[in-house]
């Protein structure tokens, strides 16, 4: 499958980790790990930022983390505008490895808070198009 299925909307077919999608597809949250230096990446990426090495590969996300931060948005951008409200959030799994998502909306806005224990699933949208979301642990 194509990168094109990925996000709310997506702006691009193809990209070099367009098997991101076939792993959310398949229930599961990957990121990439650089086999030189070890370092983790979410969302993945296909060259190292700290050794800019090439030899990449795919590991599991951990299953549990910590809401860090979050906001809430009252407005989208372009091919959004049916979305808001929303709340966005950091998490930290530890180890410097974080992750950058929405929550899902089933969360309520009490039950949001920072150091909260959450996870990740992946999400499948009504047009088809598949993501992933902050869900509590």
């Amino acid at each position: 499958m194509g990168f094109e299925k990925f996000g709310r909307k997506s702006f691009t077919a193809f990209t070099k980790t367009a098997k991101f999608v076939d792993f959310l597809l398949e229930g599961k949250i990957q990121g990439t790990v650089c086999k030189d230096c070890g370092a983790k990446y979410f969302p993945p990426r296909v060259d190292c930022a700290k050794c800019l090495s090439k030899n990449m590969d795919w590991f599991e996300m951990p299953g549990k983390g910590k809401l860090e931060t979050f906001t809430t948005a009252y407005y989208a951008p372009l091919g959004f505008e049916t979305d808001p409200p929303y709340t966005m959030g950091v998490v930290d799994f530890g180890g410097g490895l974080k992750l950058f998502a929405r929550l899902a909306k089933d969360l309520k806005p009490e039950e949001i808070k920072v150091g909260l224990d959450v996870s990740v699933r992946p999400l499948k949208y009504e047009d088809g198009q598949i993501s992933f979301e902050v869900i509590k642990a």
